[in-house]
């Protein structure tokens, strides 16, 4: 559907990096950074023009990390409207103050300065490190990282008052250690078709429940499943067509819903369907490196499940990682993997996340 969109003149509450900048400005301090600029500069840079350019629509890349990586459209409008909706689901009023540490060549960065400069926040610009916080002596109102960039920031958590993480799972490990952190910490569900988020959990909540916390789905997001069981997603504001996702997931209300995994990671042993994403999060317990599930063929089974792990090989280490699993308490019967490798370094898409078909391909004959 084709839009007419006006680009809104920049809020006036707006700063970046301490100064209010107009749209024709705007301008001028993406070409600066452009071209003079450090490489993550320039890359807002890029987007800033593209932003400011009179089209109703700019270009985005998905992460590549569940498939091929896709150029895809979206329309301003859409994005304007996420933002709003951010700004109300979190309660950020204008002149929030701001941290942005993501790369803004994908959704989770361009959205940042989407909701500055509509929403009127003050927003600081350090570069996407693993560890954004080392140089930041101030308090900010709110800021979007990875789960590795809270892992490389949790001793200095109390400078960010309220915290989403994106761009990948949590692990039970790192929820432990959030647990007690004075910032409010929510996990996200999105993709860049839906302008970044479209619903949220707190990680860190003070009433501390054994049960596990449902997503709850940002203003005018409606959901359904699919005979696959997967998530359908319908939301006029921010999506020209309903999206069918294959992220399997179990609807507790019209407004919540708890993901459960990929469906095109399903594997399927011996007729027992295995879901990788629960297998990890039972695994976390007793791994610290990087490590995904997976499968291979097998001519019993169909299918059989393989355990990668981020490190150098060593047969004591295999032997004992076999030793830990079989031990493991929660780890069904189906749940062992039929193989372990030690892989010293995983393949990875653009933006560090874990590549799994590239990883087996590459290490695995």
């Amino acid at each position: 559907m084709p839009y007419k969109f006006q680009i809104p003149e920049t809020h006036p509450n707006f700063r970046l990096n301490k100064r209010h900048y107009s749209n024709s400005e705007l301008r001028q301090v993406a070409k600066h950074f452009i071209e003079e600029g450090e490489p993550y500069e320039e890359k807002v840079g890029n987007f800033l023009l593209d932003w400011l350019k009179p089209q109703a629509y700019i270009f985005a890349h998905t992460s590549g990390s569940t498939g091929a990586a896709k150029k895809i459209k979206l329309y301003k409008m859409h994005m304007v409207h996420s933002a709003k909706a951010t700004a109300k689901f979190f309660k950020l009023e204008e002149n929030s103050t701001a941290l942005h540490c993501l790369p803004s060549e994908y959704i989770s960065g361009k959205m940042m300065l989407v909701r500055a400069m509509v929403l009127g926040w003050q927003l600081d610009l350090v570069p996407p490190t693993s560890n954004p916080l080392d140089q930041i002596f101030k308090v900010y109102d709110f800021s979007a990282m990875t789960p590795f960039q809270l892992d490389n920031s949790i001793a200095r958590l109390h400078l960010i008052k309220k915290l989403i993480i994106g761009g990948g799972t949590v692990s039970p490990k790192l929820k432990k250690m959030v647990a007690d952190s004075e910032s409010v910490i929510y996990e996200t569900y999105g993709m860049t078709e839906t302008c970044s988020h479209i619903a949220a959990k707190r990680l860190n909540p003070k009433k501390k429940k054994n049960t596990k916390r449902p997503f709850k789905l940002m203003p005018n997001i409606n959901i359904s499943q699919d005979d696959r069981g997967c998530l359908v997603v319908k939301a006029p504001n921010i999506l020209d067509e309903v999206i069918i996702t294959n992220d399997m997931v179990e609807i507790v209300t019209y407004k919540k819903f708890f993901w459960k995994g990929r469906f095109d990671n399903v594997i399927n042993s011996g007729g027992v369907k295995l879901f990788p994403e629960q297998i990890e999060r039972k695994l976390n317990k007793i791994l610290d490196n990087r490590f995904f599930i997976s499968s291979m063929k097998d001519d019993a089974l169909g299918e059989k499940l393989v355990l990668f792990v981020e490190e150098d090989f060593s047969e004591e280490r295999l032997s004992q990682l076999e030793e830990n699993i079989s031990n493991l308490k929660g780890l069904g019967k189906y749940e062992q993997p039929k193989k372990i490798y030690l892989i010293r370094k995983f393949e990875e898409t653009p933006n560090g996340k874990i590549h799994r078909d590239n990883t087996i391909r590459s290490r695995v004959s």
